[in-house]
């Protein structure tokens, strides 16, 4: 099954990222970030269905909460960042 990350800056971020997301109906769960992808320290992520993503950015685009990095994940179970 193919997700979307959203890489957060810190475990605070990504809780208000997924409340935001769930108040407007999208599920998200909040985990650590992939060493792969998680830069330099230790970040978290909100994981998020493929087809939810476009509703996702316009829910947290309203309530300020702008996405430092995105990734989905491939076929292969690695990462590939999107642009945003």
């Amino acid at each position: 099954m193919l997700y979307y990350l959203i890489v957060c800056r810190s475990l605070t971020y990504a809780q208000r990222t997924a409340a935001a997301l769930e108040r407007a109906g999208i599920t998200a769960h909040i985990l650590r970030s992939p060493k792969s992808i998680a830069g330099e320290g230790c970040s978290h992520s909100v994981k998020l269905s493929q087809r939810r993503l476009a509703a996702a950015l316009r829910v947290l685009h309203r309530v300020g909460l702008e996405p430092r990095r995105i990734f989905i994940t491939a076929g292969d179970g690695s990462y590939r960042e999107v642009e945003l």
